[in-house]
């Protein structure tokens, strides 16, 4: 009677655990060592039409032969749980995607003799996915196509994200400070809208001057936005910086106009009184008879005047764009010119000017007026930088030209002993307006002379110490970028 009891009760256990194996919302399946099909659940027979014996490669997935990284076969391998992401095939040919968990069913030696096998439905969250992945893509889009500079930064202010642009101009910048990327710094700005935005939470905005890495500066209006964690706390700060490059250009041009007129009335006023000495020399030296006086009076005189031909030049040439006449010209006989033209200027300036130029550079593309209004600019500079240093008793200027490693292109350098510059000057001599010559100059020429030898797709350098002189170094193609023979 017990005996019967016992059955009764397996019976109904064994039924109520069935009922649950056949209403679980998911496909399940027993398999054996050849991934048959024992026993499987009413949803996986529904859904696949299975019967006992089949194998579940076929079933699933319409397959002739087992899958090659079967969960099922690994579970019997090493006798643990295993899981994967499938892709498998119902009666109606649609596919859907399930997530796999397999788990070993032991036999009384311990052995592994059937596999478990639970398959999850995750279609929806694919769909989900789906489009959590196109917002993404689409968040992307719309980060790199900002037309602005884009970087996310962490309390290091190390660079973690960029745009695309920012990227084209800078670089990658992943991992790196931003403040190497973006001014070639060692160490932080000392007043940094990233650091202030860690610090308080808000915005912050500065203008800030950048440096590619084409080596062009860009002026950037710069603006901070806190990124928060779950938690609230700032983990990252957002850096948009916009190019207005062209506007500040726009600016200082529309700025220069006025200070063009101040500055050519300062520098007119200087030179008209340096005349009017000049002229009163003269003229009681005439009455006199005195000829030293005189020639010191027609000395100040010619150095006034060639002063206001060269202010004159300088203005024309920024208040007008000419355009460029370039022309094939022999180097050597240019830059003889150039040099013998120098040379009375170098006297009346007490200076010992060398030129030196191998006759057999060949020919360059040049636009000889404006090439030769640089270098004569350069070249007056270093005469004013030697007449301006009385420490020493006399003076050279040194005006060589030589070929390059690269055929195609020449060194010209300018050398003088005069008072150099500090380094201050050095980084703003070729700003427009700066002069270091007070009402001497109008800070247009070497100004004027960098646009020049850019024209030509040239570059210019300037080394120095105070009181040791100055060293300008023109690294200048025969060939003009996009200017046929």
């Amino acid at each position: 009677m017990a005996n019967n009891l016992l059955k009764v009760d397996r019976d109904s256990i064994e039924g109520i655990y069935h009922n649950y194996f056949d209403e679980m919302p998911c496909f399940v399946s027993i398999q054996d060592r050849e991934m048959r099909i024992i026993d499987c659940n009413k949803l996986f027979k529904e859904h696949f039409g299975a019967k006992a014996g089949e194998f579940c490669y076929e079933v699933y997935k319409g397959r002739m032969r087992k899958c090659n990284d079967c969960p099922v076969e690994n579970t019997f391998a090493t006798g643990q749980p295993q899981q994967s992401e499938e892709i498998i095939i119902n009666l109606k040919g649609e596919e859907i995607p399930v997530q796999v968990y397999t788990t070993p069913i032991f036999n009384g030696d311990g052995e592994v003799e059937c596999v478990l096998e639970i398959s999850s439905d995750i279609s929806r969250v694919k769909r989900i996915q789906k489009k959590l992945y196109a917002a993404q893509r689409q968040l992307q889009q719309f980060f790199d196509e900002v037309p602005c500079y884009l970087t996310v930064q962490d309390q290091d202010l190390k660079i973690t994200t960029t745009n695309r642009r920012f990227r084209e101009d800078f670089g990658s910048g992943g991992g790196v400070y931003c403040y190497e990327m973006y001014k070639h710094r060692d160490e932080p700005c000392l007043e940094c809208p990233v650091a202030r935005t860690f610090a308080d939470g808000r915005s912050h905005q500065s203008e800030e001057v950048v440096t590619a890495i084409s080596g062009d500066q860009y002026n950037v209006l710069v603006s901070t936005a806190p990124l928060r964690d779950d938690e609230g706390q700032i983990s990252h700060v957002v850096e948009m910086s916009t190019n207005i490059t062209q506007v500040r250009q726009l600016q200082d041009q529309l700025t220069s106009l006025g200070l063009l007129v101040g500055s050519i009335s300062h520098g007119i006023k200087g030179l008209a009184s340096s005349l009017d000495g000049g002229m009163y020399m003269m003229g009681s030296g005439l009455e006199r008879n005195d000829r030293e006086r005189i020639d010191k009076g027609w000395d100040i005189v010619k150095r006034n005047v060639d002063r206001i031909r060269s202010m004159i030049t300088d203005i024309l040439y920024y208040a007008k764009d000419r355009e460029s006449e370039y022309e094939l010209t022999d180097i050597y006989q240019f830059m003889s010119d150039v040099a013998s033209t120098m040379e009375s200027k170098a006297k009346s300036f007490n200076v010992d000017f060398k030129y030196t130029c191998e006759p057999s550079l060949g020919e360059f593309t040049v636009d000889q007026t404006a090439m030769r209004s640089a270098l004569i600019n350069i070249l007056e500079n270093s005469f004013d930088a030697c007449r301006k240093d009385l420490a020493k008793p006399e003076h050279q200027v040194l005006f060589k030209v030589e070929p390059d490693d690269d055929p195609n292109v020449i060194l010209i350098d300018v050398i003088d002993d005069g008072i150099g510059m500090d380094q201050e000057t050095q980084e703003k001599i070729f700003s427009l307006f700066f002069s270091s010559k007070g009402v001497e100059g109008t800070g247009l020429g070497l100004f004027i002379s960098n646009k020049i030898i850019k024209q030509h797709s040239g570059t210019i350098d300037v080394t120095s110490k105070q009181g040791e002189g100055v060293h300008f170094r023109i690294v200048l193609p025969k060939q003009p970028a996009g200017k046929d023979k």
